[in-house]
């Protein structure tokens, strides 16, 4: 009978990530969610406000469903800081064409990873912390954190709900700043 020597066991082998992969991908995400670049720089957006078209039809003044054939101001109101320092304007404006558009004048606000422009049916003060409120229609993606800007108000939106415009950050659900819409 041979004498065989008794089995040894290999440790078994460990699946470790190294250290310095572990921080450049929470770092990664880190950079990602954050967006820390934007708190040094700027986007000027410059929009002239939409006009009447070129060929427009012609409709009797007599008509009071006609749209009027320059854009009047339905609503507006002056932004009050939230979570940033915000200012500048917010005006509804209905157009020659009977579109309404949200214009933003003379804006100045923070940079943000995920900025959005806001209708909302809450007050300036309510909206511009920590509430959107319910009904609140989302226009677009904030064109630039500086100057001027048109948004489109998508059709049927009820106009005597909107008490307010308000910039707000999707990702940290925060208000930058909101304006009061008072009737014109």
């Amino acid at each position: 009978m041979k004498f065989r020597a008794p089995l040894r066991r290999r440790p078994a082998r460990r699946v470790t990530v190294p250290l310095a992969v572990l921080v450049l991908l929470v770092g990664g995400f880190g950079l990602y969610l954050f967006a820390p670049w934007k708190a040094f720089t700027s986007t000027s957006v410059d929009e002239a406000l939409p006009s009447a078209p070129a060929a427009a039809p012609a409709r009797p003044a007599a008509s009071p469903a006609a749209a009027p054939a320059v854009p009047v101001d339905l609503a507006r109101g002056g932004f009050v800081s939230g979570e940033h320092p915000t200012s500048g304007t917010a005006r509804l404006v209905r157009l020659a064409d009977g579109g309404v558009v949200l214009r933003l004048e003379g804006l100045r606000t923070s940079e943000g990873p995920d900025v959005r422009v806001y209708l909302s049916a809450l007050p300036a003060a309510q909206s511009r912390l920590d509430l959107l409120g319910e009904d609140a229609v989302e226009l677009d993606r904030l064109k630039g954190n500086i100057g001027n800007q048109n948004y489109t108000v998508p059709a049927g939106t009820d106009l005597a709900r909107v008490r307010s415009a308000v910039i707000w950050c999707h990702r940290f659900s925060v208000g930058f700043g909101a304006a009061d819409l008072a009737r014109v």
